[in-house]
């Protein structure tokens, strides 16, 4: 826990933002509020000797708003954090480059989903390269340098062979589950601190940021709606079961749900493969962003977490799907080559809890599993993925919470979760 405690200075996703600042002339880091955006922001801004604009501050917001193109112009590069504040300046952004676009211009933060702000915030549609800044990973969080992804794609049957035996718990696994990856709850020092962090957290973004991008008829609906999907996630996602639960109509519901997207805390898995077969099905499942987040509004602990009754199991069964799915997508964001993610499932029954697809068409299915062992019946839907899929099918997965890796037949492999990060 040393490096979140100590600011966490060394992010995966830095060197890949220098990387495209190489390239590009306006970078977007987006994400949650409170995921390290601002802290990440100050140190490329100290590596480019750029000028830096917090339009969280007051009075730099409505300087800016007075005056953007005094603050963008000249050639040092110019670091914006919280730019949705005052969108005006991504004019005055766009009109620079119109005079001279040349690679690292601009770094520009914002907690809340480009695509989602009004269409006057689109001046940079097409100029700007957009990387998404998860919750801390696990292995951000102990230290240990994650290649999970890359070492699956090039070698499963060596990345499984050379996994050293698990000594993680169960009751590990439940602990990093209800403490997320947020990294100012990841400092409290207590369960009670961390829990009144998220409480805030969650206020805080529902009745700043989200009234930001809407006037909301029925802020009260908002938090139930959130809390309903909490209850939902890693499960396909029903707009009508939501409204029925809500009291509100299935339009209000989608709008809701769109907003509570564009603010990151919840976030739509897309159906991977529907033209696979007649009977792939085509909704998304939803996951709320961070698992420490869900926990929280679920009013789940570890002792809740912990029980073998039905109701805990099926609990930390979604939980978990969540936590894991969660830290795969953070890999692929500082991955290279990596074209879509999704979740497969058939009409059937059958369901695969991530797909991931290189560029070359290669894909690697993933199920979690929140038991200690895997029996041959669990490969039922892997299967079923690498027949549809052929030779594009590279590996499947069972990441599971026993202590073993194994081969377990044709291209299906069993890991520990913990390999992801280990």
């Amino acid at each position: 826990m040393s490096l979140v405690l100590h600011g966490m200075v060394a992010r995966r996703v830095l060197p890949l933002a220098l990387e495209r600042l190489a390239d590009d002339p306006v970078l977007l880091l987006e994400g949650p509020r409170s995921v390290g955006k601002s802290t990440l922001l100050r140190q490329i801004a100290k590596r480019c000797a750029a000028t830096l604009l917090d339009l969280d501050d007051p009075a730099t917001r409505d300087a800016v708003t007075a005056d953007p193109a005094s603050f963008v112009g000249g050639s040092a590069p110019v670091c914006v954090d919280e730019y949705q504040k005052a969108p005006v300046v991504l004019d005055a952004i766009k009109a620079e480059l119109n005079r001279a676009s040349r690679p690292g211009r601009f770094v520009l933060t914002g907690s809340t989903r480009h695509d989602a702000l009004p269409a006057a915030a689109q001046a940079l549609t097409g100029r700007l390269s957009r990387l998404t800044v998860y919750p801390l990973s696990q292995g951000e969080i102990t230290g240990s340098h994650e290649a999970f992804l890359p070492d699956l794609f090039d070698d499963p049957a060596t990345t499984v062979a050379a996994t050293a035996t698990s000594t993680t718990t169960r009751e590990d696994y439940v602990a990093s589950v209800v403490a997320g990856g947020m990294p100012m709850a990841l400092r409290r020092s207590t369960s009670t601190a961390r829990d009144r962090w998220f409480d805030d957290y969650v206020a805080l973004t529902l009745e700043r940021d989200v009234r930001e991008l809407s006037r909301i008829r029925q802020s009260t609906a908002l938090a139930r709606l959130l809390g309903h999907l909490a209850g939902h996630t890693a499960q396909v996602l029903n707009i009508e079961r939501a409204a029925r639960n809500i009291g509100i109509d299935h339009t209000t519901t989608e709008s809701y749900t769109q907003l509570l997207e564009a603010v990151f805390l919840v976030h739509r898995l897309p159906a991977w493969g529907k033209t696979l077969s007649s009977r792939s099905a085509a909704s998304p499942k939803l996951h709320v962003l961070d698992s420490g987040v869900a926990a929280r509004l679920l009013r789940l602990t570890p002792v809740k977490l912990g029980r073998r009754d039905p109701a805990a199991l099926s609990e930390l069964g979604h939980l978990l799907e969540t936590f894991v799915v969660g830290e795969i997508l953070k890999q692929t964001s500082w991955t290279d080559a990596v074209a879509g993610v999704g979740h497969w499932r058939t009409r059937d029954g059958d369901e695969v809890d991530l797909v991931i697809e290189r560029d070359d068409g290669t894909i690697i299915g993933f199920e979690v599993k929140a038991a200690g062992r895997v029996p041959g019946d669990d490969f039922g839907p892997l299967r079923k993925l690498r027949a549809l899929t052929g030779d594009s099918f590279h590996a499947g997965v069972a990441l599971y919470t026993g202590t073993r890796s194994y081969n377990f037949e044709d291209r299906l492999h069993v890991m520990p979760i913990d390999r992801l990060w280990s």
